[in-house]
């Protein structure tokens, strides 16, 4: 049931992820730490594994396939369906963390109306702002064990991992830190050159666009193999060892109940 609660079933969670690990072909998953809790996510289910023991579980909103073809729009998409366990009802949130979420993305749209040197002065403290509110708490290390336990899933390691056994990295490619170190010197730019009146409009433009032109350069970053392109991702990369800490194994099996949670659903229908 979308938005479900249940206690976390700590004594068959090896046995299952064991049986992973013999799977050739897993769905591919992302995440999101919180202060209490990680968040896995697939394409087509959530679940937010609570360092209190609860799981809370829901699924994805439907993705549109005509959307996803169009270029820039397919990245905006992309980028909304990652986020949508975050401000949905019963989803990972609570409702005063929504609405302080929903403030910091829309306070952009009023830098339009400051001199350029005070909106990006305010740009950069609304942002270290954001992220240290995003970072507080346990959130460094439950960060770590999320990318621990995507990448044991990746690697076939689940049961290793769950043991102690396999430590694997506590970074990686897909972070949103990545996204963040794109985004921001590209929005810097286009900001620079926009050729319109500052206004609430053009502000929402400058910003939506942003989004879509990381998004897009961070899908060919991803596709590509060269050493150039990966090499965009180490701004992102360096930036996880300030927003990463190394977890304790009882918070990486936090991260990997939610992991359990999301590939038993997806495994099954």
């Amino acid at each position: 049931m979308p938005g479900g609660l249940r206690p976390g079933k700590l004594g068959s969670v090896e046995s299952v992820l064991a049986s992973f690990d013999g799977v050739q072909a897993l769905p591919r998953l992302g995440g999101m730490a919180r202060p209490d809790g990680v968040a896995i996510v697939s394409e087509r289910f959530w679940a937010f594994a609570g360092v209190d023991g609860t799981l809370r579980e829901g699924a994805m909103p439907a993705r549109r396939e005509r959307a996803g073809r169009i270029p820039l729009v397919r990245g905006l998409v992309r980028l909304g369906l990652s986020v949508s366990p975050l401000f949905r009802r019963g989803g990972v949130a609570k409702p005063r963390e929504r609405m302080l979420l929903g403030i910091a993305v829309a306070a952009p749209l009023l830098f339009a109306f400051l001199p350029h040197r005070l909106s990006l002065i305010t740009g950069l403290a609304l942002t270290l702002g954001l992220i240290i509110w995003l970072l507080r708490g346990r959130t460094l290390a439950l960060h770590g064990a999320e990318h621990r336990a995507i990448a044991a899933a990746e690697e076939r390691q689940l049961a290793e991992t769950w043991r102690g056994a396999a430590r694997p990295t506590r970074f990686a490619a897909r972070c949103g830190t990545n996204f963040a170190a794109l985004v921001f010197p590209i929005a810097l730019a286009l900001q620079r050159v926009w050729p319109f009146a500052p206004t609430v409009y053009a502000s929402a433009a400058v910003v939506i666009l942003s989004l879509a032109l990381t998004m897009e350069l961070w899908l060919a970053v991803e596709a590509s193999t060269k050493r150039f392109a990966r090499a965009l991702l180490l701004p992102g990369l360096g930036l996880q060892r300030i927003t990463t800490r190394e977890p304790r194994l009882e918070e990486t099996r936090v991260a990997l109940r939610a992991v359990e949670s999301v590939l038993t659903r997806e495994l099954s229908t």
